[in-house]
Parts: C-alpha cells; structure tokens; sequence
C-alpha cells in the first residue's frame, strides 16, 4: 500500500524580498546584455529598431513574470513549473519540464556559463592559456573545461551553505553585475566623443560575419532579435523555482518578480543605448564574429587597459549567473524526488541548513559533464524551441487553474488578466512558429529530446513506491 512521500526535513523560507529579487538579476544578466548588439544590430539594421526589441522583449518577459506571480504565490513550493505544469495538466506535463530542465536547459545553461568565465581568463592572461592540458584515453582535457570544471564544483559547494547565506551572496553579486552595466554605460556616455546622430543611421550594410542572411531585416530579422533578447532576459522565471524559500511569499514573489525583470529592462536599455552613441551601427554590425561591443567601447574608454577590465567583469558576472542558476535549480531534481519520481535521496535536506543537498551535487556533476563534453551549446539551441513550449503552457496553466480550481487561495491574481496572458501567449506562438519555420532541424530536435523524457516518466511512475505530493 502507498504512503504519502514526505521530505527528509522542511526547506525554511530564509529568501527576503532583496535576496529574492538579486536572485532573478542575478541569473538574467549574464553575458547576453555584453555578447547580443553585434548580432542584433544585423538582424534589425539600426538603433532604434534594436531598442524596441530590447524593450518588447522587456515587457514580454514582465507580462510573464507577473502572470508567474499568480502561480508562484498560489503554490510557493520548490520546482516552480513543475507544480504549476502538474496541478494545470497532469504530473507528466511537470515532470516533462522537470526532465528537460535536468537533462540541458539548467545544466547546459550552466556548463555554458562556466566556459564563458574560463574564456574571459584566458583572454586576460592569454590565448594560449586555455589549450590542452593533458590527454586521458584519448579524450582531451583543455584549460577551458579544467577551469569550468573547477568552477561548477566551487559553486557547488557555495550552494550548500544555508539558502539564507546563498541569498546575501546573490545579493553581493547582483550589485556587482549592475555596477558592471551601469559603469560601461556611464564610461561610454561620459569618456567617448560619442554622438546621439548615430541614432539616424542603419547597420545594414556591416560586415555581420557569421549571421544567416535570412536572419537580416524583415521580419526574419525581427524574429531573430527577439529570441537573442529574449536569450538575454532568460531566467526572469528562477524565483518560482525557489518559492518554498522566499518569505511572505503571497507578497515578496510577486514584488519579486516585478522588481528584478523591470530593473533589469532598464538597464538593458540604458547599456544599448550608450553602445549606439559610443559607436556607430556600422561599426557595431562589422566588429568580427565572437567580438564583444562592450569590450570595444572600454578599449576606446582606456585602451588595452579596457579589455582586462571588461575580461575580469565578464568573469564576475559569469560567477553570480552560475550561483543563482545552481541555487535555483537544484529545486527541480528536489521536487521531483519528493513526489516520487526521482530517488528519495535527491529530496534529502542537510539538518544544519536545510539544502537538498544530493541535488545540488548531481545537478553539478551533470553539469560538469556537459562542460567537459562541449556538446551543451548545440543541445541548449535544441532546447529552446521547448523551453518556450514550457513557458507557453505555464503561463495558459493561469486559465485553467482559474476554471479547475477557482476557490484556491490567490494572494495575488495576476495583473492585466486576461489580456496580459492571452498577449503573451501571441507572441509566444509567433516565436514557437517563426523558429520552426527558419530553424527546422534544432526545433524538431529539440521536441524529441523532450519526448525521450515520456519513457523515463514511464518507468518512474511504476516504480514509485509512495503517491505523489499532492
């Protein structure tokens, strides 16, 4: 006879509203706001329209954060989605994401985030650097992936001090990214003979190595800006995945959420805009593939000096990014190891600070994987074409808990329903077809990576010994 699974302890609420905001600033402002302008500035052509789409993108993002906001403070429980999904449309929908979260979309996410620290280093301290260390069986072990490496299992280790001690440290970190964003843009503004006139001129015409011809202008190119953007804000959702921790969460998620992806907004655009009066569109479409706008603005702010500062930025950056990836996605191997799905030993608390700590270790260990195999960007553009599925289906989960549950408790009701969710969910679906249109094979991919999880749900589900978590 099956018994009701309970965690191995209770996970405490030690998130205040700051620390719950840092945490979602923290995983959105990574290296995209640094990396997307070349790339953006070829698919839109000039400042403006790369403006409008940071901003659209911007209030996309708000309009799901807010609508996350009902969901979250309805069941502010670890996993986020995975609660949603389930409670909307069965338990194999949240494992599904749950499965697809574990196997790239978190863990890919934060090997590519690792790499990206130890290429910085290796471009302060040298190219040659980051080569091969030494060879094993065949397999070759580069500085890169030995520096990334070291770097998931160091803030594995962070993130199993206490959640309370692991939201002062996103906290820390979050200022130090937004002292980043803000010192690039104001050194731009302030130290370069920029002008506003860039403004009136188009990019069209750059160089734009190694973006697809069908990916400038039209609304191919609008489409592709967006999905860069939207790359740029990922991670607005993370507080829902840490809700079991967040105090007063009927109020703070909501605030929350509001908080983090409207500051972030305007910080995207403030930084954009000083790359454009800093340089022109043309010269920002030409700089080589792989070149960092940011980087040019501080080498024309100090010289050569520009380059190292940005370097040891990229890095500080990278680092706050992988801790509150890591923090917050830890809870979904939690989640689903406490409704029986994965086993019970994922869902086993530390008695001092109460953290899952056999998920923190595995979703690190698979990480590690990731970074050592360099497989993870392919498969992460595989994943985004369901990542979006997912986001879609949750933000729709707002209409069905509406009708399916209409008496739960709902400290907070999301703002602008039903129009809010229902322009979210156009614009989602433009995305989902404008990529399966102009990307056929990664999206088709993609869904089939997801489908591998159905037979994995299969046999978890008739080897669960105990019924699920209600």
């Amino acid at each position: 006879m099956s018994t009701t699974l309970s965690p191995i302890g209770q996970l405490v609420r030690g998130l205040t509203l700051v620390a719950a905001v840092a945490v979602i600033v923290s995983n959105v402002i990574g290296t995209g706001v640094f990396l997307k302008a070349r790339v953006m500035t070829c698919n839109v052509g000039s400042p403006e329209m790369v403006t409008t789409v940071w901003v659209v993108a911007g209030l996309l993002s708000l309009a799901g954060a807010l609508t996350y906001a009902e969901l979250g403070a309805m069941m502010p429980r670890a996993g986020g989605e995975v609660n949603y999904l389930g409670a909307a449309y069965g338990e194999r929908w949240g494992f599904l994401y749950g499965w697809m979260q574990l196997l790239i979309g978190k863990t890919g996410s934060q090997a590519a985030v690792a790499v990206a620290f130890a290429s910085a280093l290796a471009g302060a301290m040298g190219a040659g650097w980051g080569g091969p260390l030494l060879t094993v069986g065949g397999f070759e072990l580069t500085g890169l992936q030995g520096v990334a490496v070291a770097l998931i299992a160091l803030v594995t280790l962070v993130n199993l001090a206490s959640v309370a001690a692991s939201g002062r440290i996103a906290t820390v970190l979050t200022a130090v990214k937004v002292a980043l964003v803000v010192g690039v843009g104001v050194a731009a503004f302030t130290y370069i003979d920029g002008t506003w006139g860039h403004f009136g001129t188009s990019g069209a015409a750059g160089a734009c190595e190694g973006v697809d011809s069908a990916a400038r202008l039209g609304i191919g190119g609008f489409g592709a800006a967006m999905l860069a953007a939207l790359w740029g804000y990922d991670g607005w959702n993370n507080m829902a995945l840490v809700a079991g921790e967040v105090k007063d969460p009927g109020r703070n998620i909501p605030r929350g959420l509001f908080l983090g992806v409207g500051a972030v907004l305007v910080l995207y655009v403030f930084v954009n805009a000083a790359y454009f009066f800093a340089m022109s569109p043309l010269e920002i479409a030409s700089i080589d593939e792989g070149g960092v706008v940011a980087i040019e603005v501080m080498r024309r702010v100090v010289g050569p000096l520009g380059v190292s500062v940005m370097a040891a930025g990229l890095m500080a950056s990278s680092f706050g990014t992988l801790h509150s990836s890591m923090l917050s996605g830890a809870r979904i191997p939690y989640r689903l190891a406490e409704g029986g799905l994965l086993p019970r030993r994922l869902a086993t608390l530390t008695p001092r600070t109460r953290v899952p700590v056999w998920s923190v270790v595995a979703q690190g260990a698979w990480a590690s994987v990731l970074a050592l195999s360099g497989s993870f960007d392919t498969l992460t553009d595989y994943v985004i074409f369901g990542s979006w599925i997912f986001y879609g289906l949750t933000i729709s989960a707002v209409f069905v808990l509406r009708k399916t549950m209409p008496d739960a408790e709902r400290p907070y009701r999301a703002w602008g329903y039903p129009v809010v969710p229902a322009l979210f969910l156009l614009v989602t679906a433009f995305l989902l077809v404008n990529t399966l249109i102009t990307s056929p094979v990664q999206s088709l991919v993609g869904l089939g990576l997801i489908a591998l999880g159905l037979p994995v749900y299969a046999v978890a589900v008739r080897r669960r010994r105990v019924a699920p978590v209600a």
